[in-house]
């Protein structure tokens, strides 16, 4: 939501700020590789950007009840950084697997500019952008899984994704929202959630009942 909106105008006008961020730079950004539900560390440079945009939010008067991340390391420092930057730290957190990054499958791990060296720039984009596409699933010998993943061990080993295109990202996230995010808003709840790029994109798509298309 816009930053730009200070403290004094929620309090007037009875608005609940809910405030989403995507995570800053990583180091598989710099890189150019599909991350998915992989767990690289952010970079010197997002760490930076991450402490500046929660100055931002500090020098808008933003104060929270609560805040959210998914379980990966790059949304975690980014939350860490804002929350310093807010002065926030002691606020109540959870970590939740399901608001982690949407799962890239067979291209976890791949330079997008070699993908598209072998399957096609048409293609690699319906893979990024498209709603219903999605790349090929990992199997679970692969050591990429997260069935492998310390991280994931407490989830429900069928709840785990192979691969998920946006449409199965929206589903995932929406019952999260829904079920544990949405009751703090009626309640008047102050939320600052930090996530990923696929994520947000597909719970904006459902908050603002966008189409497909």
């Amino acid at each position: 939501m816009n930053t730009n909106t200070n403290q004094t105008t929620h309090q007037r006008t009875g608005r609940v700020p809910v405030v989403l961020i995507r995570h800053a730079q990583s180091q598989w950004n710099r890189e150019n590789r599909f991350t998915g539900w992989a767990d690289p560390p952010l970079t010197d440079a997002g760490i930076a950007k991450a402490h500046a945009a929660g100055h931002r939010l500090h020098e808008q008067g933003y104060v929270f009840d609560a805040a959210y991340s998914s379980r990966l390391r790059r949304a975690v420092t980014t939350l860490d950084s804002l929350l310093e930057e807010l002065g926030q730290n002691e606020i109540p957190r959870e970590q939740a697997w399901q608001l982690n990054e949407r799962h890239y499958g067979t291209l976890t791990g791949l330079d997008k500019g070699e993908a598209i060296k072998h399957h096609g720039e048409a293609q690699v984009w319906r893979w990024r952008r498209g709603y219903h596409d999605r790349a090929g699933a990992l199997t679970r010998d692969d050591p990429r899984h997260s069935c492998h993943d310390p991280l994931c061990h407490d989830i429900d080993p069928p709840a785990l994704p192979d691969v998920e295109n946006l449409a199965e990202t929206r589903a995932r996230v929406m019952r999260y929202w829904q079920s544990e995010i949405e009751p703090r808003i009626r309640r008047g709840e102050r939320l600052l959630i930090s996530a990923h790029g696929n994520t947000l994109r597909a719970l904006i798509m459902a908050l603002a009942n966008m189409s497909e298309e």
